[in-house]
Order: structure tokens, then sequence, then C-alpha cells
């Protein structure tokens, strides 16, 4: 028998952007611009599906930089152009799945530009993820995203 876990975790992450929210949105939304941010040129090769549409689908397949394999499958279950985006996601590593979550991106413009929230909802499994790594990641990734809005 094998012994099976769910450790459940919650993090929000929050970011200010110095643009409208318009352009933060179409970062997510737009794939020529999506691929030069989300997980640098390996994600971009490594991409399956794009499809940002509410019931649409977003896979990435790839190699890890120490060689295991990772899928990434994304369900976008709500979309309203320049305020939030709303999907739900599963990952594997090694063709095991690691976790499932529901992420929610919200967009509140500023005076000085977008501010930006993160916050998601995650089932890490058998220890094969945790809540830390994730957030971790997706700080990561909200960084590079703002490396490119202001290059």
């Amino acid at each position: 028998m094998t012994d099976h876990s769910i450790a459940h975790g919650t993090f929000v992450i929050e970011r200010d952007y110095p643009h409208p929210a318009a352009k933060v949105f179409a970062a997510f939304a737009m794939l020529e611009l999506k691929q030069h941010w989300f997980g640098g040129e390996e994600s971009a090769a490594d991409l399956r599906e794009f499809d940002f549409r509410v019931g649409g689908r977003e896979l990435r397949k790839g190699r890890m930089p120490d060689g295991g394999e990772y899928t990434f499958d994304v369900t976008y279950q709500d979309i309203v152009a320049d305020n939030r985006i709303v999907y739900t996601y599963d990952m594997h590593i090694g063709g095991r799945r690691i976790s499932v979550s529901l992420a929610v991106i919200e967009l509140k413009p500023t005076r000085a530009g977008t501010h930006l929230t993160v916050t998601e909802y995650g089932a890490f499994l058998d220890g094969l993820d945790t809540v830390d790594k994730r957030e971790g990641g997706t700080k990561w990734l909200l960084d590079k995203l703002g490396e490119w809005l202001a290059a």
C-alpha cells in the first residue's frame, strides 16, 4: 500500500506595477507577450496549447533544469478583461500529479498604475510539493513579469 497525503495551502502575493491594467492583463492574455516573461525561453518552447478564454486550456510540457519532466495544465474558469483571471491547474512531475490549485489574479487600477493580487488555494499531494515552493515560484514569475513590463 502507498501512503497518500494532502497538504492544503493558501498564499496571497501583491505587486504594484507602474503600467495600466490593460497592459498587465495583456501580458497574461496574449501568447506573444506571455512567452517573454512566463518561465523563460525554455517554457515557451514547451507550450503545447494556449487558448485564453473561459473554458480554454493552457498546456505546457517539458523538462526542468534538473532533467525531470513536468506538465502544467490550466483551465480558465473566469476572465474579465483588465480586471481578473480565475483558473484551475494541476502540476505533474515525472508523470506524478504533485498538486491541484485554484488561482485568482486581480487587477486594480491605481494612480501609479496597477495593483495586482494573486491568491492561490492548493492541494499539495503526497509530499511532492509544498505551498512554500509554489509561493516562491509564483513570486519569481511575478518578478519576471515586472522586469518584462519595465523593459
